[in-house]
Formats: C-alpha cells, structure tokens, sequence
C-alpha cells in the first residue's frame, strides 16, 4: 500500500513540475504560432500626399496649397529635425462607411487641416486641446471623416519637433478603433510590466539591502520612459498629463538620466568582470560622458541638443559593445554572458530611434525597442528573484500567523457561514455581540440570532455586494441591537464582517426627527409646520377653510434670566403640552423660536378659530404652571389670520407674526384677528422694502485682521486654507475679543461697515498675495445676519465682489443657521447670487441649533461647518461620536464638504480623520495668526506643533484622489 501511495505522490509531483509547465508552453505556442490577435487591425490604406514646408509662420492655407501643386507626391515625409512648419496634401478615398485618417507621427506638436475645395477649417489640435474633426489618436492625431460618397481632398499644416516621419494612413473607424486598442494594450502591458517588475526589484533590496537592486528598479522605470519615447506615450506618467511646455526638457533629461544610471549599473554588477579585461580609462570616459550629456540637456533646446546627443550616445554605445565583447572572450562567464546579451539588446533596442535619425534606416531598427528591451530587463531580474523565492515561505507563514491575530483581536465581529447558515468560524468579538462563547460553533445557526429576513438579506449582499442594516434578537433580556452587515461569497461559503452601529442609527433618528421636530417640546419645528401649512394650501378648498395662528409668550425671558434656561425649557414644554390639548388630533403645532408658536387650524372658519385661540389663552394664562415648589404664571399673545389660497407661506407666517406683534401691544392675554383682505396683508409687501439703515460713522480705527488655518486631511501638506478673523486693539492697547467687537458694532448699527471692511480687506490681501498662495483653495469670511438681511449692504456686497472678480472664486461666506433662518426667501436670493459669482457658501454651527436640517434643502451649499461644542466632546459619550459621525456622512451624501470646528488634540484629530471628516481647524492645527505669518508656510500643517499629529499627518492615508469637492471648487 505504501508503495502506491509514493507512486501516486510521485506522478503528481512530476505533473506539477514538468508535464503542466511543458503543456503551457506547448499551447502558448500554438497559440502565438497558429492564431491570430484579437488585436489585428489591417485595413488601413498608407494614402500618398504632396508635402512642402512652409514659407513662413504667416503662411496661408491658399499659398501652400498653390506651393504643393507642383510637389510629387510619396508615401512618407522625414522631416530631418525640421522646427518649421510643414504643408502636405492629400486625397481621401471615397467610403460607404465611416473613415478616419490618422496622422500617427508621436512627434507631431500641432496640426490643423482644411477642406482643400473651400478652404474650410476641418478641425484643429495639439497636445493639450482638439477642435472640429481632429482628435489625438494613439502617438498621433487622426482626422474624422465620416462617409463619403466622393474622393476629399484635405490640405493639412503640422508642427514637429524631433525626428518625425509624416505618413497618412486612411482607416475604417471600427479598425482604428481596434488599432487604439492594440496601442494601449500594448503601451498598457509594458508599463504595468515594467513598473511591477521595478516594484519587485525595489522589494528584493530591501531583503538583501542591497542598493544595486534599487538602481536596477531606477534602471527599468528609465526603461519604460525610453519605450515610451519610442512608442509615443511618453507625454503621460502614471496616468497623469505632462504639461506639454515640458515635454522637451523632460525628453532631454530622460535620456541623460539614463544614460548615467545604465554606466553606472553596467559598472557595479559587472564590477568583477569588468577589473579582469582592463581598459579602466576608457569605462570611465564612456561614464563620465554622461555628465557631458547631463549639461547639454539643460544648456541646449531640443533641436540642438539631439545632435550631440548622437555624438555622446555613439560614444558610449561603442564603449558598451567594446566592453562586452572582451567580456565574452576572457571571463566566459556564463552570468557575466548572459547579462551582458540583455544589457546590450536593451541599450541597442532603447537608442534605436537615434541610430534611425542618424543613419536614415528606421526600418531596420524600428521594432527593436520596448519588447524586447522588458525581456531583456525580465531575464537579467530572474538572478534577482532567487532569494525572494526563498523568503516567501516564511513571509507566507508570518503572514498567515499576523492574519489569525488581526482576526481574533479586531473589534469588528467576522463569521464564516455555511449555505445553510450554520457557523463555522467566528471571531471574539462576533462571539460576544451574539453571546456565542461556550457553545459549538457548527450547531449555532445565523437564523437563532437575527430578525425574520435577516438571513435572506445576508445572502442578497453576499451575491451581489453592497451592505445592509440588520436587528439583532434580544440577548438575556438586553436591549435590541442594530448591525450593519457586510458579506461576500468565498466558494459557497459566506464571509462577512458585522459592526454593531445601534448608537449611530440612534443618532441618524435623532437628526431624521429633528428635521421636522423640536428637540425640546417634541412639536414641529419651523421646517415641519411650514411643510404642513404648504400642504394645507396645496389641498385649500372653500368646504375646507384654514386658520393660522401665532403665539407668543409675554415677558418669557425673565423665567429665563431669574430662574434659568432649564427652568424656562420646562415651561416651555408644559406649555407646548397645554397648547396640544386644546387643539387635539386634527391641528398642528409648530415652535418656531424661543418662545414662539405657530398653529395650523384646519377645516376651521374663522369663528371657531377665534374661540379655540381664546380657550388656549385661557388655558395658558389662568392656570399656574407648577414646576417643584414654584408656581408660574405665563401670559401669551396671538394673531389669528385667515389663509386664503393665494398666499404663500412665508407671507402667511409674516401675516401672523405681524398680527401678534400687534397684539403683544395690548394687554396681556390679548389677540389680535386679521382676516380675509385685512389691511394688513397689503401693508406686508411694503414692509418687505424697508430695511433698516446702516450707520455712516464707521472707522476702521485699531482693527485689524488674523488667520486660522483650515487643513484637508486628504491633502494636509498640499493645502493653505483659512478663515478671516477680525480683532481690535482698544486705545489702552488691549485686544478686544472678537465677540465684543461684533456685539458693539451690531449695538450702534454699524455691523454691515464693519462686514463690508472685513470683505474688502480680505479681497484687496488675496489680490496682492495670491501669488505666495499656490496651495489655497477657499478662505472663510463670517456674515452676520442683520448684514444678510440688509438689502443696501448686499447690493454693496455685489458691488465690491465685481471689483475683485478674479479671487471671488477662493471666498467662502459662512452664514449660521440664525443668519440663515431669520429670512429663507431674502437668504436663499443672498446665497444663489453669491455662487453665481463663482463664491462658496458654508453652513456655519452645524447640528448646534434646532432647526439644523431645516435649511439643509433649501440653500445649495458647498461644506457643513460641524458645530464645535460636538467635537470638543466626541470622547465623552458615544452618542456625541454618533452624532458626529451622522453628520458626516449626511454631509458626503448631500454632496458637501466637512469642517470640524475647535480640534484641539491629537485624539480628535485621529478620530476625525477615521470617520472621514474632508477639514479640520482649531488649535491643534494652529491659533488665529497675522497674515505675514501664513504667508511664509507651504501648507496648513507647517503650523502643527504636536509631533504626534505630524506623525499622524504624514504616515495616515489620504483616501480618494483630492480634488473631490463639489463643482464649485473645494478640494
């Protein structure tokens, strides 16, 4: 029996080794040998043409045409490294089917082509744009055509620089469209080989720390540039567009790199082999003209350096063959051989096009450049992957030992499910979220522990990604707990992660029901009456008569100044208790500030209305609210107007305010009644126009302007973005906090001067230092409400912004939910005028007001400035984390960046950056600075002193490409 086993053990062996190598082998090359590529493209027709250069830079299309009709025409065009332009015509054959014609010179700059019968401009385009029928295609440009029943005769103008060759090759656009394919293949192949490969060599040196290893993975990226020279891709790296005004001194340096890094690596693997055949001097010329080479890149332009460079790499070519020749002949080693072949293939291969443009026979050396030059780099890296071969073993077992310690200790529950649900692994932490400890794990099943669904739920995620929001059964009596489940299938199995999220769905309730609530009395907010009263007019009938009323407590505040806000709240909310009471289940109650109340009374006339708003007078004023050992007694004000179904919202709301402010005049408990074409509707629209004046004594005396910088934790050291401060030195030379200076200037009405010198202060400093910010994006300037509700003061906003209309784009007004709810429709005006000034808008003091959602739809803005009291507690309740982290995803969803106000350690800076916040400011990053002391820093994070959040900044992933701001601007 032992006998058959060793023979099975060996057949598989030998199969492994020897028959499946040998069977790919033998397909590949019956693959390659009897096959054809998906990528063959062989319709293109190689059209002849007439070509001259031009006359000059002012040349017209009519002259050149005149100048090629006695040109012969040929198949191909060498421009001799030419700088001027060139003018060459040709015929398009007429086709049933849609024809492009391609260009494919790689050295073409420019081109421009004209229908050669009305000298109609066909389309224009260079490395950077295209215009008409002209697009870049492939190395080259082609020319779209479409069908034609007819020859087209085209006269085309190109600017090259370099050794071009001018073809023009006619392509039915499906083949063009597979050849496009082919070349980005093919352009896509070598550099993800090439780059791999570098990657590898870069990991072998680290095992080995071996620095030869890391100039061979230099040796092969230089490599990938020179085949993209070659194949025409190199204007691109890493999928990034190199400026075209760069592409010469790029090209240059390109090949005097190499050049250098080539000697320099021929000369420390080849150390050994190199000391036996002597001619010591002559590898130090051949190296030391690398330098030579190096200077001319920077001194000359591209068209006069390409000739010494011929002379230099000629040079150096024949030393490199002289050197592996006498290797060959006296060392006779056969490393020493073979890496000598492939070094030479690859510098043959890579100056091919050099020897081209000296000696005339591109085709010749034409296919000799990238694929072979990444065999030859494949065969000579094959000596440097011995050694990772032997350590992936051990690697694969740490790997796997780390893997299992990650999996026991993450925090995140991960399970391993059978088909049917049974569980076959399961961490700690899923073992203590399901109370799994103890008991065998193959006979627990996914069903026992979650809601009816839950499982089929799992299976749909599993199948086709995504995530999904689960409820847990009650363990031992605990309360309900919420998952967010995430699986994927492994075989039949199912593999997934759960996260327990109940404080977070907690939080997102909390902020759904605070969007149309009050915190406070539980009533509707502003948001939710108005959504209610909008839709009672949507459904306004005569059979259906609508009453609005708005009430008003009298003298509230003092509660509040003698006995505390926690007193008055409690007030309040028995107050807002008595208000429902009378109404019952078919009206609506909504408080809209401190102590403010609006009621919507539906399908009731104006009689009845009238006594239930005495009954609530009644209710509230003669009977005392007891709170503990106190009695209250509370007076209430109303105005009770009738809807009729022309009035708007706001009007209505106005209406009413209006009609109790008339009626706080009168004695308490008093009511005032507008109904239908009162006087006072008409009295509405006049008051809309005025607006209170601002004060014309204004002087900027001792004021002055501070910085705080915000920093992007996708980009920290990329990124200078700051918010405008204004502070004041008094006569004693004291600074007056800021809070003072804005209260003083809103007492003596001179809030909107102040707004307007902070503005224009802000814009005349950007103006003048633009320059010294390349890395700024936005700059945070505060507006105060009676400002935004000043309509001279916006007009003069306007006014100012015009004057600076080159750097309105980096303003960004931060307007705070009193400024922005005091007028919706005034605000929302405001702000869509701003933005289509190119500025941003920023929601100020998020989450900190109750009525935080109500103006998230009704204003288009571009960040959420998270109120500060949430961050500077994120660590003492896991409700505030919650809370936090609900608003930043409610933020990313909207498609608004977020601003995390008072980050004062390295804690909350971790914390925030963990759940995906896109900025930070306070003094953890920086205090509030004068201007000349920003200028002189790169970035945002210059200013961090804590070493840890530095660390933090430059070790932390940034995730997502940066610029990830909404279209207007942020990054």
């Amino acid at each position: 029996m032992s006998g058959v086993t060793a023979k099975i053990d060996w057949f598989l062996r030998n199969f492994s080794y020897y028959v499946v190598p040998a069977a790919i082998f033998v397909f590949s090359l019956a693959a390659l040998s009897l096959g054809h590529s998906i990528y063959d493209a062989d319709g293109n027709r190689i059209l002849p043409f007439a070509v001259a250069p031009a006359e000059g830079p002012d040349q017209t299309p009519a002259s050149a045409l005149a100048a090629l009709a006695a040109a012969p025409p040929v198949m191909f065009h060498d421009t001799r490294l030419a700088e001027t332009p060139f003018w060459f015509r040709f015929r398009a054959p007429p086709s049933n089917t849609p024809q492009s014609v391609e260009l494919p010179s790689r050295h073409a700059q420019e081109v421009a082509c004209w229908n050669a019968g009305d000298m109609k401009l066909l389309g224009s385009a260079d490395r950077t744009k295209a215009t008409g029928l002209l697009q870049p295609m492939k190395a080259g440009f082609a020319l779209d055509l479409g069908t034609h029943a007819q020859p087209r005769d085209i006269l085309c103008r190109s600017h090259f620089s370099g050794p071009a060759r001018i073809t023009v090759e006619a392509w039915p656009q499906d083949e063009l469209a597979l050849s496009k394919l082919a070349y980005h293949h093919a352009t896509g192949v070598l550099e993800g080989g090439l780059l791999t490969l570098a990657v590898l060599t870069l990991m072998t040196a680290l095992i080995n720390r071996d620095p030869r290893y890391v100039l061979f993975a230099v040796w092969l990226v230089g490599n990938l540039r020179l085949g993209g020279i070659t194949m025409g891709f190199d204007t691109q790296w890493l999928e990034r567009t190199i400026p075209a005004d760069w592409m010469a001194m790029v090209r240059k340096l390109t090949i005097a790199a190499y050049y250098i890094v080539t000697y320099t690596l021929f000369s420390q693997f080849l150390r050994t082999e190199l000391g036996r055949v002597g001619y010591a001097w002559l590898l130090r010329a051949g190296s030391r003209a690398g330098l030579v080479l190096l200077a001319l890149a920077l001194a000359l332009d591209f068209a006069d350096f390409l000739p010494a460079m011929w002379v230099v790499v000629s040079f150096g070519i024949f030393v490199v063959i002289f050197f592996l020749a006498r290797m060959v002949i006296i060392t006779r080693s056969r490393i020493a051989l073979w890496y000598a072949a492939a070094l030479g293939i690859v510098l043959f291969s890579t100056f091919s096009e050099v020897i081209a443009a000296a000696f005339e026979f591109k085709t010749l050396v034409g296919t000799l450049n990238s694929v072979t030059a990444a065999l030859a780099s494949s065969l000579v890296a094959a000596f440097a992957f011995a050694e990772q071969m032997r350590v992936e073993r051990v690697e694969r077992e740490h790997a796997e030992a780390e893997l299992q310690r990650a999996y026991e200790v993450t925090p995140v529950g991960l399970f391993t499910l059978e088909p049917d649900g049974r569980f076959v692994r399961a961490n700690t932490a899923m073992q203590e979220k399901l109370g799994l400890a103890g008991r065998p794990l193959h006979e627990q099943r996914w069903q026992n522990y979650f809601e009816a669904g839950a499982w089929e739920r799992l299976k749909e995620i599993a199948e086709r990604g995504g995530e999904a929001e689960i409820q847990a059964l009650p363990v031992g009596g605990t309360e309900t707990r919420w998952y967010l489940a995430k699986a994927t299938l492994a075989h039949t199995r199912i593999e997934g992660s759960l996260q327990d999220i109940t404080e977070r769905r907690k939080a997102t309730e909390r902020l759904r029901f605070l969007a149309n609530n009050d915190s406070l009395t539980g009533a509707l907010n502003r948001r939710g009456i108005e959504q209610v009263l909008e839709n009672s007019l949507k459904q306004f009938d005569e059979s259906s008569p609508l009453a609005l009323a708005y009430l008003d407590l009298d003298r509230f505040k003092l509660i509040n100044d003698l006995y505390g806000h926690q007193t008055g709240d409690e007030v309040l909310k028995q107050v807002c208790q008595r208000v429902k009471w009378s109404l019952g289940d078919t009206h609506y109650v909504g408080r809209i500030g401190g102590d403010e109340f609006i009621l919507v009374l539906r399908d009731t006339a104006m009689l009845p209305a009238t006594e239930l708003c005495r009954r609530i007078i009644s209710d509230i004023c003669d009977m005392p609210f007891q709170l503990r050992r106190r009695s209250f007694q509370v007076k209430v004000s109303i105005g009770l107007i009738e809807i009729t179904p022309e009035m708007r919202v706001q009007d209505a709301v106005s209406a009413a305010d209006r009609a109790c402010r008339e009626a706080k005049k009168g004695k308490h408990g008093h009511m005032v009644i507008y109904k239908e074409n009162a006087p006072a509707f008409q009295e509405r629209a006049e008051e809309l126009r005025l607006i209170e004046e601002l004060g014309s004594t204004f002087t900027p005396t001792g004021l002055s302007l501070v910085m705080q910088p915000i920093m992007s934790l996708r980009a920290p050291e990329a990124s200078l973005d700051f918010e405008v401060l204004v502070r004041m030195q008094d006569s004693s030379g004291t600074m007056v906090p800021a809070g003072k200076v804005i209260a003083a200037a809103e007492a003596n009405g001179t809030i909107g001067e102040l707004d307007k010198w902070v503005l224009t202060s802000t814009l005349v400093w950007l103006t003048e230092n633009l320059p010294r910010l390349p890395h700024t994006r936005f700059v945070c300037v505060n507006l105060s409400g009676a400002s935004l509700n000043d309509e001279a003061f916006i007009e003069d906003t306007f006014r100012i912004l015009s004057r600076f209309g080159a750097v309105v784009k980096y303003l960004c007004m931060e307007i705070t939910e009193s400024v922005a709810l005091h007028d919706i429709a005034n605000s929302r005006r405001f702000i869509d005028r701003l933005k289509s000034c190119g500025a941003k808008i920023a929601l100020d003091d998020f989450g900190a007001g109750y009525t935080s959602f109500s103006y998230l739809k009704e204003f288009a803005a571009d960040a959420l400035k998270i109120d500060g009291t949430f961050i500077k507690r994120m660590h003492e309740h896991p409700a505030n984390y919650a809370i936090v982290e609900a608003i930043v995803e409610l933020a990313r969803n909207l498609g608004m960046r977020s601003i995390a106000e008072w980050v004062e350690d390295y804690a909350t800076v971790e914390a925030l950056a963990e759940l995906g916040v896109d900025y930070v400011q306070g003094w953890a990053i920086a205090k509030p600075m004068p201007p000349e002391e920003l200028l002189r820093a790169s970035s945002s994070a210059s200013f961090i002193a804590d070493e840890r959040i530095r660390a933090f900044i430059a070790g932390a992933p940034h995730p997502g490409p940066q610029g990830g701001m909404p279209a207007s601007g942020m990054h």
